[in-house]
């Protein structure tokens, strides 16, 4: 489900970044830790998962009934929503002139934060493998606070350099029940006096 949901970002900034820059720019899901540069041919966007939890607020109590040809039904407890957080970086290339380094990571980050903001839910024409027909929608929430307790820890602690960076949430729905559990149903109703 996890490369799914990164497979889809893929997609989408393919085909909503600029064609001159998305033809350029590799995209990358590893730590933007002090060894990026070398994993990856530059110029890069990273997006790293550094955060995946349940979303408690809309958590849902409400199993679903599926009526069956055989008059019984199937009830299913709802899914899971949970919140998947990106950091998402920009990495100019290796030859960019060094003084315009700040200012060539800001062009691509806005590029990026452009394309996001355009969707607080994901279309579905974007949407790949087990993210398809995905209900409810998935929603996304862009520039929200970090969910890292320090930004200064964090980069520290992978052992890279600090750098402008956007945070990224997509809520996904996680089925917790495939089978479900048979249930008989009433199939008429009678009234008595």
């Amino acid at each position: 489900m996890l490369e799914d949901l990164d497979s889809t970002l893929e997609t989408l900034l393919r085909h909503e970044l600029p064609p001159s820059l998305s033809s350029q720019v590799e995209i990358s899901f590893a730590a933007p830790d002090s060894e990026f540069r070398n994993k990856v041919t530059l110029p890069a966007i990273g997006l790293f998962l550094y955060d995946i939890r349940e979303n408690l607020e809309l958590r849902s109590s409400e199993w679903s009934l599926e009526r069956t040809s055989d008059g019984r039904g199937i009830r299913k407890r709802p899914p899971a929503r949970v919140d998947c957080s990106y950091l998402i970086t920009a990495w100019p290339s290796a030859e960019s002139d060094h003084k315009k380094e700040p200012q060539t990571e800001h062009m691509l980050l806005g590029q990026v934060m452009k394309v996001l903001l355009r969707y607080s839910k994901l279309p579905a024409t974007i949407l790949e493998g087990s993210l398809k027909d995905q209900e409810p929608p998935i929603r996304s929430i862009s520039l929200r606070p970090s969910l890292l307790n320090s930004l200064g820890e964090f980069w520290q602690a992978i052992g890279g350099k600090p750098k402008a960076a956007l945070n990224y949430t997509l809520t996904i729905a996680v089925p917790v029940d495939e089978t479900g559990e048979f249930v008989p149903l009433a199939i008429e109703k009678q009234i008595r006096n």
